[in-house]
């Protein structure tokens, strides 16, 4: 498929600046994938969209704070690196900013104890930093001085780092947030809890992948990068049985659909697993798992448009955007919610 049948026109002021306050009270688009009507609620109306028996499958990852900011050795300039995930205990791919001032061997100072040198800067990946902390400390010490890895459509970092973080985030790792996530409340959580609806975790640490547009014309020729995920045994023997029984597994966010279908897809089932994986859905992909989808409203010729377009159809996706952008809804990371049933 073209890359260009997933654009779809946005004003600028439709992309959410801020998180929505309550969480829950963020509006809720319903796109029934039985064709019929779209229906215009709040995300507080989702448990009347669930039943006794729903899995509903979320990703615990917790957002660090990437984003260092510290100074050229032996130049007077400033510069970020922004950490995407450890190599090894002293290695880490990062994002070098500002590029033409960082080279290979350039040294960056971030506090007395902390700092980088650049060891490799690739034209086609991410370049690799030399930290002289271990990871654990780095993340330590990021956590202190470092920066909420905000996206760029996003003008001002949060005053409540907490605001670009899940209510259940746990497994520190991702340098983005799953964001269908953040419309969740512990009171919202409870109440589908009491319903009978089952809720169970996997991890993906979110990555570079979530930073880079689609600059292929065609969508086969885009190469996605890998992703960190962990499926327990435990989650996986529930999930396989919720299906057996003919009762639909829901997932909280692209990340979470990526990372059932790519471990189903790279171990021919859905088993417990952790490790890496690659995986990049498309309209035609034949979903093993997931029946369901809560997820944000994304970027036009992106990635995660063409997974929910996957789900229920290039058309009607395009139909439901279209039809969010004429009534208002907020879209992107701090935006509202569509649910896919």
């Amino acid at each position: 498929m073209l890359v260009s049948e997933f654009e779809y026109n946005l004003p600028k002021e439709l992309i959410a600046q801020k998180a929505i306050e309550p969480r829950d009270h963020a509006r809720l688009m319903v796109v029934p994938k039985d064709g019929s009507d779209f229906q215009d609620l709040h995300f507080f109306d989702l448990p009347g969209f669930l039943k006794a028996g729903d899995v509903l499958v979320f990703n615990d990852t917790k957002v660090f704070k990437a984003r260092l900011l510290g100074k050229i050795v032996d130049k007077d300039a400033e510069a970020e690196i922004f950490l995407l995930r450890p190599i090894d205990d002293y290695h880490w791919e990062v994002l070098l900013k500002p590029g033409r001032k960082l080279n290979e061997g350039s040294v960056v100072q971030f506090t007395n104890e902390l700092q980088c040198v650049v060891k490799a800067k690739p034209v086609d990946g991410p370049a690799i930093a030399q930290f002289n902390q271990t990871k654990e400390a780095v993340l330590k010490i990021a956590e202190s001085i470092g920066h909420v890895p905000i996206p760029p459509y996003i003008k001002d970092e949060p005053t409540n780092p907490s605001d670009y973080q899940t209510i259940y985030a746990k497994v520190v790792g991702s340098v983005a947030a799953p964001t269908a996530g953040f419309h969740f409340t512990e009171e919202l959580l409870e109440k589908i809890k009491q319903m009978g609806v089952e809720i169970k975790f996997v991890t993906l640490h979110v990555g570079l992948g979530t930073f880079l547009p689609v600059k292929t014309e065609k969508t086969e020729d885009h190469q996605m990068h890998s992703e960190w995920v962990e499926v327990s045994t435990e989650v996986a023997k529930a999930i396989n049985q919720a299906k057996k029984e003919g009762r639909r597994i829901i997932a909280v966010g692209t990340t979470t659909a990526r990372t059932l279908e790519g471990v189903a897809k790279t171990q021919g089932e859905l088993k417990g697993f952790s490790g890496d994986i690659n995986i990049f859905i498309t309209p035609g992909f034949q979903f093993k798992v997931v029946d369901g989808l809560i997820t944000n409203f994304h970027l036009p010729k992106s990635t995660l448009l063409m997974l929910v377009s996957a789900l229920v159809g290039r058309e009607r996706i395009l139909q439901a955007y279209t039809e969010a952008v004429a009534k208002g809804y907020l879209f992107f990371s701090f935006g509202d919610a569509m649910l896919i049933i």
